[in-house]
C-alpha cells in the first residue's frame, strides 16, 4: 500500500486531504507536534520514520499581516522547512506536492498569470512562498506546486466566515473592490490534488509549477455580495443581508500589501493532468449549503437579539 504523508492536518486544506487521499493510500497526517517546518530536524526524523511515497504538504505560515512583524519565522516555515522536506523527499525518491500562492505576483500584469511569468512579490509571505518554490526546485527531485488562490472552508480564520460573522453584528460592512482572485474551497481543492496523486507516474515525469484554484475570478467586494446572496437563498430569506459598501485597498490599510489584480491562468494543470476545478461560485454554493445551519443561522439570530 502506498504511504501518503501529509503535513498541515489540523489546516483548512490538511484536514480535507487526509479524507479525500485515504482511498488512495495509507495517510500519515501529521501536525507540528510530528513534522514542524520550522524545525528541519523536524522534518528530517519524521521523514526518516515514516519514509512515504508521497508527501503532500499543506503546512505553512499563512498569517499574511503577521509575517511582517514576524519574517524570520515565516521563512523558515515557508521556505527553508520546504526545502529540507524536498531534500528528504528526494532521499526516499518520494513524490513532493506543495502548495504556493498567488501572492508570489504583484498584480500589475492586465491579465491572467501564467506559470512562466516573472514573479514579484510584494510582501514578506509572498516572498517567502516564492523562496520556498525556489528551494524545492534547486532540490531537483519529484515535484508539483501547485499555487492556488484564497483559501476558504468551514474552519476559522478565512473570509467566508469572517463575513457571515461581521454579517450578525453589522449592518453596513465595507469590503475592498479593487482586489481579484479566485476563491477556492479547501475541499475542492484537496479533490483536485487527490486527483493529481492518482496520476503519480505523469505528476513525476511532468513535474514543475501549476496554477490550481477555482475557475473564474472575483473582487472581494463581489466575493462579499455572493456569500450573503447564497446565504439568503439557503436560509429562505431568514437571513437579512447587510449593506456592502465598496472601498479601495488603500481605504483599508494593512500591515502587508496585497496584489489588486492577481487571476491566475488554469490551462496548464487541464492541458497536462485533465484536471479543471469547478468555478468558484459552484464551489462556494455547496461550501455554503453546509456551513448555513452553523453560522448563517445563527447571524441572523444576532442581528435579530
Amino acid at each position: 500500500m502506498t504511504d501518503i504523508l501529509v503535513t498541515g492536518k489540523t489546516g483548512q486544506v490538511g484536514r480535507e486531504l487526509a479524507r479525500r487521499l485515504a482511498p488512495l493510500g495509507r495517510v500519515l497526517a501529521t501536525g507540528r507536534n510530528e513534522l514542524d517546518l520550522a524545525s528541519p530536524d523536524s522534518i528530517r526524523r519524521a521523514m526518516r520514520q515514516f519514509s512515504p511515497r508521497i508527501v503532500v504538504n499543506a503546512a505553512a505560515y499563512t498569517a499574511v499581516d503577521k509575517a511582517e512583524s514576524e519574517p524570520e519565522l515565516a521563512l523558515q516555515v515557508n521556505a527553508v522547512g520546504p526545502g529540507v522536506l524536498a531534500e528528504e523527499a528526494k532521499r526516499v525518491n518520494a513524490l513532493l506536492v506543495h502548495y504556493s500562492t498567488d501572492y508570489i505576483f504583484d498584480g500589475l500584469l492586465g491579465r491572467p498569470y501564467v506559470e512562466d511569468d516573472a514573479p514579484n512579490p510584494l510582501n514578506v509571505y509572498g516572498k517567502t512562498k516564492l523562496a520556498g518554490e525556489r528551494a524545492i526546485g534547486a532540490v531537483g527531485g519529484a515535484y508539483l506546486i501547485l499555487r492556488t488562490s484564497w483559501i476558504y472552508s468551514d474552519q476559522p480564520p478565512n473570509f467566508v466566515l469572517t463575513m457571515l460573522k461581521l454579517a450578525g453584528e453589522r449592518s453596513e460592512i465595507a469590503v475592498v473592490d479593487d482586489q481579484v482572485g479566485s476563491p477556492t474551497w479547501a475541499r475542492s481543492l484537496a479533490e483536485a490534488t487527490a486527483e493529481l496523486v492518482r496520476q503519480e507516474a505523469q505528476a513525476r515525469e511532468r513535474g514543475g509549477i501549476y496554477h490550481l484554484s477555482a475557475l473564474g475570478y472575483a473582487t472581494r467586494h463581489a466575493f462579499a455580495k455572493r456569500i450573503f446572496e447564497v446565504a439568503s437563498a439557503l436560509s429562505g430569506g431568514e437571513f437579512r443581508q447587510p449593506t456592502l459598501r465598496p472601498i479601495r485597498t488603500e481605504d483599508y490599510p494593512l500591515p502587508a500589501a496585497r496584489p489588486l489584480n492577481c487571476p491566475t491562468s488554469k490551462e496548464k494543470v487541464k492541458t497536462v493532468f485533465g484536471v479543471e476545478m469547478s468555478n468558484w461560485t459552484t464551489q462556494l454554493e455547496a461550501c455554503m449549503a453546509q456551513l448555513l445551519p452553523r453560522n448563517a443561522a445563527g447571524a441572523v439570530q444576532q442581528r435579530e437579539a
